[in-house]
Parts: C-alpha cells; structure tokens; sequence
C-alpha cells in the first residue's frame, strides 16, 4: 500500500468554514480508497492564494519537509489548482519535486507527471485556464468597483493593514525586521513569539507578512 500526504488549500480566510476543505479531503480520500493508498498526513493551507510562491505557504514548507524526513513520497491534492493557479509556479513546484523523485497525484487529472509531451501540454493547458479564470474574475471585480466609484463618486475597499488601531505599531515592527533582511518565515515567527495578532486569526504565517509588505 502507497502511503501519501493530502495537500489541501483555500485562498482566503473566510473560506476556511466552508466546503472547500470538506471537498477536497472527500476527493483525496475516495481516489486513495480506489488506489491502494493510505493518507498518513493532511496539510491544510488556510487562506493563501494560488498565486503565492510555493515557498511562502507554511503547509506546503511542512508537507515538504516531512517528504525528505518521513520516507513518504506522494502527494494527492484534488485539483491543480489547488497546487497553484499561476502556470509558472505550477510548472516549477511540479520539476522540483520531479527532481527529488516525489509523485504528486490530482485525483482530477491523472498522470499529472507524465513525461510525455501530450501530458505535459495538458497539463500546461489546464494551468492556464485556470489562470485565464482567476484573470477574468479581477476584471469583473475591477470592472465592479468602476461603476460604483462612477456612481458613488467613491469605492472604499478593504482598509490596509495598519489603518486600524494598534496595527500601525505591528506594521512598523514588521517593516524594522524586513529592512534587516529577515526572511517572511522569520518574521512571522518573531511576531507570533511577540503576541502581536494579525488582524485576522490568530498567528502569523510568512504569505501574510509578503503580501502586507510589499503593499507598502
């Protein structure tokens, strides 16, 4: 029997309570139940986008680790998109474990690391769509808030970290710690050590950290 690790992920915070988790595990488990193969781990990755670098999800840096460490080898998520909605990052995410000898399965795309050049054009096929989606669903948003700056004569969106009260002392914090050359996995460490809270659960994780600085 193939032991493996389930990797699931939803993009945003309010999605954690939601079905996404429940769907992806029902897939993963239904494929491994019909493929002599036992999940030993979940890793959940709870409120990163696709489109962050596989480097800076802390489920993922975990699933990863305990590939090298553990003996296990394969990886079952339900979809590629799951893995990542950018091409690039999936394509690199893909050779990286190609190149360690680990097998990453989606229970919606078989043979999702066949060598071949059909297998690989679909595969490359099936990221872009999913990037042409995420793509067309920031031109509707976009599009959206224009007419209503057009009809209010304003669109307020979400208010930047460090807005509200308390967040601009964690801000100037994370910034000192960022102009000393920590990395995010670092940072996000020192502040949870620190008790300083996100503004949104209860720790930091690296992806947070990136997204709050580079908007600054």
């Amino acid at each position: 029997m193939t032991r493996a690790f389930a990797y699931l992920r939803v993009s945003h915070h309010t999605q954690i309570d939601g079905d996404g988790f429940p769907r992806q595990l029902a897939a993963i488990q239904n494929y491994a139940s019909a493929n002599d193969t036992r999940v030993v781990k979940i890793f959940r990755e709870e409120g990163v986008s696709g489109t962050v670098e596989s480097m800076d999800r802390p489920a993922w840096s975990a699933l990863v680790t305990a590939l090298h460490s553990t003996g296990v080898r394969t990886i079952l998520i339900e979809r590629l998109d799951r893995l990542a909605r950018d091409l690039l990052i999936q394509e690199t995410v893909i050779a990286d474990l190609q190149k360690s000898g680990f097998t990453l399965i989606s229970t919606a795309e078989p043979d999702l690391m066949a060598n071949d050049p059909s297998r690989i054009l679909i595969r490359q096929i099936l990221g872009a769509l999913a990037q042409h989606d995420k793509s067309q669903i920031v031109l509707k948003l976009r599009a959206a808030r224009t007419r209503l700056r057009a009809k209010l004569g304003r669109c307020e969106g979400r208010k930047p970290f460090g807005y509200r009260d308390g967040e601009q002392a964690i801000l100037e914090r994370m910034k000192a710690l960022h102009a000393a050359s920590i990395p995010y996995l670092h940072i996000s460490t020192i502040l949870n050590t620190e008790g300083l809270k996100p503004r949104q659960g209860e720790r930091w994780y690296p992806a947070t950290v990136r997204r709050i600085l580079l908007t600054k």
